[in-house]
């Protein structure tokens, strides 16, 4: 079959009352106090009933993107059953992106899945905690082998032209990796903006949203612009594509929704929660944290302007610092997923992907794709 490049709408089986989380009996005041304390579990239920468009046939795939385990996020707990016909967790690409494949043999029959997680976090927060009070940059640098590819285009993020240019633009002569790094932050939250017009989280195609001159977008496109323009300079970069878990308490006191949010009983729809954050890797010292874009989504949330004084607050702490009311999937930018999907490669891992028949279902639409994602705090 040749290769499809267009994703294919499916109908839907409403799923909403179907789904029932096991949540622990766990008192609002020690959510609390947990939750000062940087460290939070959640309990994640996904749930996936797809038909197939009138007239399809043949084998249906489905791959979901499963959590790593990190300094910052555990999974404690991974389940998942259904009507399936196999169904295997397999790492088995070039970014080792964790992944439940599951497949179905016959598209016109009811094809089920759920996958339940707990996930414990832990704020992770290195320049708030001083770990770089006595940094200094190395007098020459060296990356590890598997941090080297993190300088290195890809499709979606070149490295050279009008990236090369800006990026060179905004760092002038500054030589400092660190102070570098703020420079490129500060100007890729500063100039760019959020735009909800755009579908999901974005392509994050680097050079066009340069080139365009609109520098807007969703999270992928914001923080692919923060990499990519790193990547430019010679600082490893990288994007953790991810999902919201619930409510943000830090950061909640500067938006009530746009870091995250839930009920009055600490449930979250997340089906809609996707997102992008950035990283960037610091010689002699390691990986940090960074999200510019969630600079811009509160930026417009809260109809702010740049210079606000709780949006300077929000752009100095998410530099060098996440609140970990969210997990982060994997790395994967422009890669084949195994086993191969017929579209190939695939932009980002951060959605679920499906194929019927060859045909990409569209994932960026969870009442499309019928799935549903529900997190609770423990």
């Amino acid at each position: 079959m040749q290769r499809r490049d267009f994703l294919k709408s499916a109908a839907v089986l409403s799923t909403v009352g179907a789904i029932s989380p096991v949540f622990a009996a766990s008192k609002h005041r020690e959510v609390e106090l947990a939750s000062c304390a940087g460290r939070r579990r959640f309990n994640l239920i996904n749930r996936y009933d797809v038909v197939a468009p009138e007239g399809s046939e043949g084998v249906v795939k489905l791959w979901v993107p499963l959590p790593e385990n990190t300094q910052f996020q555990q999974v404690i707990k991974l389940h998942f059953n259904g009507n399936y016909h196999d169904a295997f967790i397999t790492a088995d690409n070039s970014y080792g992106a964790k992944t439940l494949f599951v497949t179905w043999p016959d598209a016109k029959a009811k094809m089920s899945m759920t996958v339940e997680m707990v996930i414990e976090t832990l704020d992770w927060e290195p320049i708030k905690n001083g770990e770089l009070a006595h940094y200094r940059t190395p007098k020459e640098i060296h990356y590890p082998a598997d941090v080297e590819r993190y300088l290195l285009a890809t499709k979606h993020m070149p490295i050279d032209g009008i990236v090369k240019a800006t990026a060179d633009k905004i760092v002038g002569n500054e030589q400092e990796p660190l102070k570098q790094a703020r420079l490129v932050y500060n100007w890729v939250s500063a100039n760019m903006f959020r735009d909800n017009s755009v579908m999901g989280c974005g392509t994050g195609d680097v050079a066009t949203i340069l080139e365009s001159g609109k520098l807007g977008g969703k999270c992928t496109d914001i923080n692919s612009v923060f990499v990519a323009l790193m990547r430019a300079i010679g600082i490893p970069a990288r994007e953790m594509f991810g999902i919201r878990l619930g409510q943000a308490i830090k950061m909640g006191q500067y938006s009530k929704t746009a870091f995250g949010s839930a009920d009055d009983k600490g449930v979250a729809n997340e089906s809609g929660g996707q997102h992008c954050r950035a990283m960037f890797y610091l010689a002699g010292y390691g990986w940090l944290p960074a999200d510019p874009a969630d600079v811009t989504k509160m930026r417009l949330t809260e109809n702010k302007a740049h210079t606000d004084a709780a949006v300077q607050t929000v752009n100095d702490y998410l530099f060098g610092n996440w609140e970990m009311n969210w997990v982060g999937f994997n790395f994967g930018r422009d890669f084949d997923l195994s086993p191969i999907a017929e579209q190939t490669p695939l932009n980002n891992f951060g959605y679920p992907y499906a194929e019927v028949d060859g045909d990409p279902v569209n994932y960026y639409e969870p009442k499309v794709f019928a799935y549903e994602y529900l997190s609770s705090e423990q």
